[in-house]
């Protein structure tokens, strides 16, 4: 212990007095780090609204399926009745529901839309109309008329260039087919009372939303449904919350699949990937750059102080004592840099970014990748796991850093330490 200190001590008193050096050493850690956490908190910002926009088109952060509906897509791999109440019911347990934003049911079936000057094959989504706002945004993509209310019935929701294609206007008629339950062919005539827009030409040239109470009755499928979209607050908390559905999910013996959006929504996982691939090639040449600058000024110190470790040496301080030395001053800078580099992070992403990171001279009102919208505006997103992640990366860098100019200093011999100037 009394050597511990020692070492502190000597470390502390070498760190003041070498002002220039200590200075040198701890910007290049407080710039690496205050940069990592602006990329850290914009990138997360701008995965979530990437990822809460994707949801929001498609099943939710968490989707209820037949096994086989995905790979076949028929209406004849739906959600019973019985397993919708046991999903219901284990959205509302205690460790789950606080997770939860909104749950939609929804059937999705595929189907054809006949009008007089044209038919075309159009997808059918049957949603709860008093569900739904609270899940998807197709309501804020409205361009005319109005979105589907509660007690409408023979009514149809459809994007905008669907709409000219089927050569409608709102209150027209379109009279749509599609295979029921049982095999049969049924019919079921709607009502045009709103077109959408999104940009995305595969939803806005084929997307058809209806009531559910009318898909479950012309389809015959019930009380059942395709799917249970379920809405969290955070991405980050989507293995947790699946992990405990599938749990209750068993114990409540029903056999829909509990899927993530990851699963769901594979092109979209890929792209979110590949774009966290970018962020860590980014992060990896930061370290390399910041870790260089570290062991530069490290060594030259090591070196130009080779006469006061030969110094120490010939007082009978051992050479690991003299590499611990090293590694001691080094970790104190770590410290101090990080705590002025987290400000200075923070600091500065709050003040230039609170009100977003506004792209739209470079990429328009909004853009489509992976079929889905990523708007302009990009908001950070602050998470103590990242910034502590960001913390452990600067330390492992101050850590790292220190290892070969700890390493040098054992190699000093004392005879020939003592031949340099003081």
């Amino acid at each position: 212990m009394e050597r511990l200190r020692l070492l502190l001590r000597l470390a502390l008193r070498n760190v003041r007095r070498q002002a220039r050096r200590s200075l040198l050493t701890a910007s290049a850690m407080v710039v690496g780090l205050a940069l990592l956490i602006l990329s850290r908190t914009l990138a997360d910002g701008a995965h979530e609204q990437w990822i809460d926009s994707g949801v929001r088109l498609g099943s939710g952060h968490v989707t209820v399926q037949h096994p086989e509906f995905r790979a076949r897509r028929s209406i004849e791999r739906h959600v019973t009745a019985a397993d919708r109440e046991a999903a219901e019911s284990a959205l509302r347990d205690p460790h789950v529901a606080p997770l939860v934003r909104a749950v939609a049911p929804r059937i999705e079936a595929a189907a054809l839309a006949v009008t007089p000057g044209s038919a075309l094959p159009v997808a059918i989504i049957g949603i709860d109309p008093r569900a739904e706002p609270a899940f998807s945004e197709m309501e804020q993509r409205l361009t005319d008329g109005r979105f589907l209310e509660p007690g409408d019935r023979l009514h149809a929701f459809v994007g905008e260039a669907l709409a000219n294609r089927l050569q409608v206007e709102l209150g027209h008629r379109v009279v749509l087919t599609a295979q029921t339950v049982d095999g049969a062919i049924g019919e079921q005539l709607v009502r045009l009372t709103g077109t959408f827009r999104t940009g995305i030409p595969e939803v806005d040239e084929r997307l058809v939303f209806v009531p559910l109470a009318t898909a479950q009755e012309w389809l015959g499928l019930g009380d059942a449904i395709t799917s249970l979209g379920v809405l969290l607050d955070e991405s980050w908390s989507v293995p947790n919350a699946a992990r405990r559905l599938r749990t209750l999910m068993r114990e409540r013996e029903a056999t829909a699949a509990v899927l993530t959006w990851r699963e769901a929504m594979p092109e979209l996982d890929a792209a979110v990937r590949m774009d966290d691939y970018g962020d860590y090639v980014f992060h990896i040449i930061l370290f390399v750059i910041v870790a260089l600058a570290i062991v530069n000024t490290v060594l030259m110190s090591v070196l130009y102080r080779t006469r006061e470790f030969g110094v120490l040496q010939a007082l009978g301080v051992r050479k690991r004592d003299g590499a611990a030395l090293v590694v001691v001053e080094s970790m104190i800078l770590t410290g101090v840099s990080g705590v002025v580099g987290l400000v200075l992070g923070l600091g500065a992403t709050w003040l230039f970014f609170r009100n977003g990171l506004d792209l739209s001279s470079l990429m328009g009102d909004q853009m489509t990748a992976a079929g889905t919208v990523i708007e302009a505006v990009f908001y950070p997103r602050f998470r103590l796991a990242q910034i502590g992640v960001s913390l452990a990366f600067v330390a492992a860098i101050g850590l790292l850093a220190s290892l070969y100019p700890a390493y040098r200093a054992t190699r000093i011999d004392i005879a020939e330490a003592m031949k340099f100037e003081a």
